[in-house]
């Protein structure tokens, strides 16, 4: 390749990894805003999918700060290995937790979403430091 089109392909690269974060970024923005509006839906996420009773609200907006440091961090590209790794993970968590969705799949058809998603985290770990573009340096 020249060095021009190596170019091109680099800010194609760096502006199809920023969308791909942005996207991650709202689908996580929203289940951490989640957890401070409507609290007692995480109680009973946290029962259903991961076995996890007695949660109360104070237990909601906690992991919902933990998680609103991380996902900010997440868009900002800071750290990214941790922060896309973790967010590569805790998406892996979610998805597999829901096994029992994708067994009666046409019941529960927008669970299948969070395969895709999970693929966009692990490209974005697998290629974060061609990640670039709007990140903390």
């Amino acid at each position: 390749m020249t060095g021009s089109m190596s170019s091109d392909v680099q800010n194609r690269l760096q502006w199809s990894l920023l969308s791909l974060r942005l996207g991650v970024f709202i689908v996580m923005i929203m289940w951490t805003f989640d957890k401070f509006v409507n609290p007692g839906h995480s109680a009973r996420i946290f029962e259903h999918f991961y076995g996890i009773s007695g949660s109360s609200d104070m237990v909601a907006y906690v992991i919902g700060a933990l998680q609103l440091v991380l996902v900010l961090a997440f868009l900002a590209g800071i750290k990214k290995r941790i922060t896309y790794g973790v967010i590569f993970v805790m998406h892996g968590l979610s998805t597999l937790s829901s096994y029992n969705q994708y067994i009666d799949g046409f019941n529960n058809l927008l669970f299948f979403t969070a395969w895709p998603m999970w693929a966009a985290c692990f490209a974005l770990y697998l290629l974060r430091d061609q990640d670039v573009k709007f990140t903390v340096k």
